[in-house]
């Protein structure tokens, strides 16, 4: 491939801690204060930082996100471009692809340079990743049209005690993770899988435990050091600021016995359960991207070049398979055969949808022991918008930090797609 034809990721892209929305399922998470647009400003701000490569070449924004159910979400990239420090003359797309949204970031901002068409020659350079925060919002319904109190105010706060009778509300959060077209939640096409792929709760809760135990490990080893910013966050006025420095999820004292103890949390006689599903964070990712010859020519390092790319759909009811044939056609894309994959990022949205996904990925020649070596989502959190650009960031620097050449990044998407990512190590 020609350098005028590579993109590249540049060596600088940074993310934020993984932050769980609540803390003890009892207090606001550390980031419940900022919005998705704050938490992908401080993500740009921080690669940016660390990019080698002046704001003023930077022609362009492309960030995911999933929800735009709260405030300032309509503004979406647009609102994350100034929050990260950069002009108003730098355009901004905002990309939904719900769970795959980060990492349809880094793909259609590749096409936006290699087609050419919408691409700044003079400032090459695209800012990409993704950014969510999920705290939603409760939303309110039949409430439109009705005398209030005078306590409502337009732009303000609505009172609840002067809501008129007939109106009522209804956790967003919740509501999004059902799929009317599968008549499934989320949740539940994971047990499908399960089903399907005759997955126990013990081969469940054993995938959980390792996400745990890979991610500690990681953690404490400094893996996520050189990706992760940390983050300073005013919870109580009186006292310092509190400093995020690693994803929170991960817990220091899990056991498979502890597992094994906890109810299914989704359907009776179920085999996902809290310990072994996805962790509900909030979080954001940033990188650079360009051509390898504007990159070479400034003198900017790569770290790692975009090698394929593939997009696929499947039966809602089983979405969480989606990464099957996205990685078989990604794969194809980027000329390379499963045994040739080093490491594999796959969001972990529930234990047997990941199970699943790598029973098949064995088929195609991919080693299940190169599929999540850090940990994944159940240790670390799926900020919906956010994960695919941070799984691509972690995997790129992975790859270089072990000497390796190929990486896959992958999820499942709601409403039955996939995502991957072939990413080759500079």
């Amino acid at each position: 491939m020609s350098d005028d034809r590579c993109i590249v990721i540049l060596d600088g892209a940074r993310r934020l801690p993984r932050a769980d929305i609540l803390i003890n399922n009892r207090q606001p998470g550390l980031f419940s204060r900022f919005s998705t647009t704050q938490l992908g400003g401080m993500a740009i701000r921080a690669t940016l930082e660390n990019t080698e490569v002046e704001e003023k070449e930077i022609g362009h924004v492309v960030m995911g996100m999933a929800s735009h159910a709260h405030r300032d979400a309509i503004y979406g990239a647009q609102g994350m471009r100034w929050r990260g420090g950069l002009g108003d003359d730098v355009p901004a797309l905002t990309v939904a692809r719900i769970c795959g949204s980060g990492a349809e970031s880094v793909a259609v901002g590749s096409e936006i340079i290699l087609a050419g068409v919408r691409h700044d020659r003079r400032r090459p350079f695209m800012v990409v990743g993704g950014a969510e925060s999920m705290q939603y919002p409760f939303c309110l319904y039949n409430y439109r049209g009705r005398k209030v109190g005078a306590a409502v105010q337009k732009y303000g706060p609505i009172d609840a005690k002067a809501l008129p009778p007939g109106t009522h509300l209804q956790d967003s959060l919740l509501m999004n993770l059902y799929d009317p077209g599968a008549q499934l939640a989320m949740a539940n096409t994971g047990e499908e899988l399960g089903r399907r792929y005759e997955i126990s709760r013990a081969e469940a809760d054993a995938f959980g435990h390792r996400s745990h135990m890979l991610a500690k490990a990681s953690r404490d080893q400094g893996h996520f050091d050189e990706e992760t910013v940390a983050v300073k966050v005013v919870v109580d006025p009186a006292r310092p600021a509190v400093e995020v420095r690693h994803d929170t999820h991960i817990m220091d004292n899990i056991s498979l016995a502890k597992m094994a103890r906890l109810p299914a949390a989704f359907e009776a006689g179920g085999i996902i359960t809290a310990g072994n599903a996805s962790a509900v964070v909030d979080g954001a990712a940033a990188m650079v991207i360009a051509k390898l010859s504007d990159a070479t020519e400034r003198g900017a390092e790569p770290l790692a070049r975009i090698a394929g790319m593939g997009v696929a759909a499947c039966d809602p009811r089983i979405m969480g398979w989606g990464p099957v044939p996205a990685v078989r056609l990604a794969l194809e894309n980027a000329g390379i055969a499963g045994a040739e994959v080093d490491q594999v990022e796959l969001n972990e949205a529930f234990a047997p949808q990941a199970l699943a996904c790598i029973r098949d990925f064995a088929e195609m020649g991919i080693d299940p022991e190169k599929v999540n070596p850090m940990g994944g989502a159940i240790a670390l959190g799926h900020p919906l918008g956010a994960t695919g650009a941070i799984l691509t960031l972690s995997c790129a620097y992975a790859l270089r930090r072990n000497k390796k050449r190929y990486g896959v990044v992958t999820m499942c998407i709601g409403g039955g797609q996939g995502i991957a990512l072939v990413l080759e190590s500079m």
